[in-house]
């Protein structure tokens, strides 16, 4: 999910030709406080026009702790090619009830289905993440949580590291509260744009610790992300033999199969539909 400045026409109009899955136009902290209104109209624009390709589109507002939130959501909103925001600060739960309050009014206001606007929560403080299952919930529209970068750090009193240990713990929480809210979680960026190696690491991390995708700030660190992310042709046809030897099983009344020497049982069916569904060769929930 790629971060575009919202100032910055040129790459709003090529960001979706870079291949990202999601285009994420930022009104917050890629946009200084003297561009702001111009920012917000230049979404605006862009979202009217709505040629975006196939990639999921969704804007980051200022915080609800600043003056602009109301005006960057009266801006977006009317527009039916936007997926979703996503909300920095979103560290309350009384604070997603206060964004999802002015959503529904803003879809009636202008003709939009109630619940369309989806919410990307950012945790942004040590109050948020711990409180994360709850915010997770706070509403519907909410579709993934995410940790915050360099806000969360300072809010925890340390400093950005090569290996980012002094967010590893958050990252396993915030996987943890997203599992058991049932909504997806998504990593933050990885800050060093020319260091291919370090967000190869960090991208194979966030892959094991669960989350289901990563942001990026650079159209560069795209395929990198892409390539981890997405299933190898051996992790495909191993899930495949695994769903089809549990499947063989089921209709020959067995109650447990082999597959490569490992008992195949409901978790390990579990993992292999979902690495055809990261592969696009399944959908969720079939």
């Amino acid at each position: 999910m790629l971060y575009l400045p919202g100032n910055n026409p040129s790459m709003l109009v090529r960001g979706h030709l870079f291949g990202p899955d999601g285009i994420i136009m930022d009104m917050e902290d890629a946009v200084p406080l003297s561009q702001k209104d111009a920012a917000r109209i230049m979404i605006s624009r862009f979202l009217k026009r709505g040629d975006f390709g196939s990639v999921e589109v969704t804007v980051r507002i200022n915080g609800a702790d600043t003056p602009f939130w109301k005006k960057d959501l009266e801006a977006v909103i009317p527009y039916k090619r936007l997926d979703g925001i996503r909300l920095p600060k979103a560290d309350s739960v009384q604070t997603i009830k206060d964004v999802d309050e002015e959503l529904s009014i803003l879809e009636d206001k202008y003709g939009i289905p109630q619940g369309h606007t989806k919410i990307f929560c950012i945790l942004e403080t040590a109050y948020g993440v711990w409180h994360a299952y709850d915010i997770a919930t706070a509403s519907k529209r909410i579709t993934a949580i995410l940790p915050g970068g360099e806000d969360l750090v300072a809010d925890l009193r340390t400093s950005r590291s090569q290996d980012g240990i002094e967010l590893e713990w958050t990252r396993k929480m915030i996987v943890i509260a997203a599992r058991a809210a049932g909504v997806n979680a998504i990593d933050s960026m990885f800050p060093r744009v020319s260091d291919d190696e370090g967000l190869r690491k960090d991208a194979e991390l966030s892959k094991q610790l669960g989350f289901d995708g990563k942001s990026v700030i650079h159209p560069n660190q795209i395929p990198i992300i892409h390539e981890v992310f997405t299933p190898t042709e051996k992790e495909i046809e191993k899930a495949q033999r695994i769903i089809a030897a549990a499947e063989d099983a089921r209709k020959r009344g067995l109650g447990a199969v082999s597959v490569d020497g490992r008992m195949v049982d409901i978790p390990v069916v579990r993992r292999a539909e979902y690495t055809l569904v990261k592969a696009g060769l399944k959908k969720e929930g079939e």
